[in-house]
């Protein structure tokens, strides 16, 4: 596990974090920019020193101001990607790979070349230089250098910021087999919504030097107090499923969550897989009784657990599917005509096409290099 309690003063600007992560999967740190993410993981690098508190990975300690103990960063054994690549240009591929793993004594490597370069995709890469690469590229042999350097913890500082549409879905795929094959930790710092959606374990909401909140995707999403942190106008949730089944003759895929089962168009994946959704709020609408002879294929019942202040003409509303939340964004004359209320049964519709946010989840098989 992660444990990370600092405080530590910037000019003007007052650090106090604290949360908790397992030691598994990837823990990201979700916020606008200025709110102190990347100090937070320059802590735990030690690129940065805290002023008091204490940063511990699976009980070793790092740092602890009140025990004055600071291990050096280059003792840490912290693998550490950048939003640039920072690849040495003189270098081949091959020769940026090996560069942190002949720093560390050959009895305590324990991750190889080979499974890297397998894992990343980077095997027609490893004769050519920097230079000749593309931004995608390049960061997936930066994320191999840094795994390469054996870490017990990799620090990902918003390793897609640099890069446009394409180079980002290019390498999006490789930082899910990171997730779902790698036996170490992944902190992952973020702003955009769509990489924390698709790639987080679970998340640290951070404001102004605070953690707001801390949780699953899934859990935090559907939460009005933090949904429109998370996605602003498009606020939604979070479930993750199961692929439950396929019609083909429909073209529809079934999955299966705590709480219900959705309809979406027909998914080439296996039986079981697990699969993340995003559910936007204002896709949702909500219906006191059954509806009939209606196209929608998905009708969720549920019960309200909660109301959201007014916006303007809408108010959000926090539904709980009986082991899964949705929010529903409706019309504040909606919710004054039908009488919704905190324990108003509804019954909850979403079409099927407006699944838009389909991802692999989290697979929860970690297998050591």
């Amino acid at each position: 596990m992660l444990d990370v309690a600092i405080r530590r003063r910037q000019g003007t600007f007052d650090l106090d974090i604290r949360f908790q992560a397992p030691s598994r999967g990837v823990t990201a740190l979700f916020g606008r920019s200025g709110s102190g993410k990347s100090s937070v993981i320059n802590a735990i690098a030690g690129l940065a020193k805290p002023d008091a508190g204490h940063i511990l990975l699976d009980g070793t300690v790092l740092f602890d101001g009140a025990r004055r103990i600071d291990v050096p960063a280059e003792r840490r054994r912290t693998g550490y990607v950048f939003q640039d690549s920072r690849l040495f240009p003189h270098m081949s591929v091959q020769d940026n790979l090996l560069y942190g793993m002949r720093r560390v004594p050959r009895e305590e490597r324990r991750i190889a070349l080979e499974p890297v370069v397998d894992l990343l995709g980077i095997g027609g890469l490893l004769k050519r230089r920097p230079y000749s690469l593309s931004g995608g590229e390049k960061q997936r042999v930066a994320v191999g250098r840094a795994l390469l350097a054996q870490p017990r913890i990799l620090l990902m500082d918003e390793p897609l910021a640099s890069l446009d549409a394409e180079r980002k879905a290019e390498i999006l795929p490789y930082i899910e087999r990171l997730r779902d094959e790698l036996n170490i930790p992944i902190v992952f710092v973020s702003h955009s919504v769509d990489e924390v959606v698709r790639l987080a374990t679970t998340l640290v909401l951070v404001a102004d030097g605070r953690v707001r909140a801390a949780g699953t995707v899934a859990e935090l999403s559907g939460r009005l107090d933090v949904g429109g942190t998370i996605g602003g106008l498009e606020a939604g949730a979070v479930l993750d499923t199961t692929v439950a089944g396929h019609d083909a003759a429909t073209g529809l895929t079934e999955l299966r969550f705590p709480g219900g089962i959705l309809t979406v168009p027909l998914l080439d994946l296996r039986a079981g897989q697990p699969l993340r959704v995003r559910i936007q709020a204002r896709d949702v609408i909500l219906a006191l009784e059954p509806p009939s002879r209606i196209s929608v294929h998905n009708m969720l019942e549920g019960r309200i657990v909660e109301l959201g202040e007014a916006a303007g003409p809408s108010r959000d509303v926090r539904i709980d599917l009986g082991g899964s939340f949705l929010l529903a964004r409706v019309t504040r004359h909606s919710v004054e005509r039908l009488g919704l209320g905190v324990g108003t049964p509804v019954f909850a519709l979403v079409k099927s096409v407006a699944f838009d946010r389909v991802f692999p989840g989290p697979a929860g098989r970690n297998v050591a290099l």
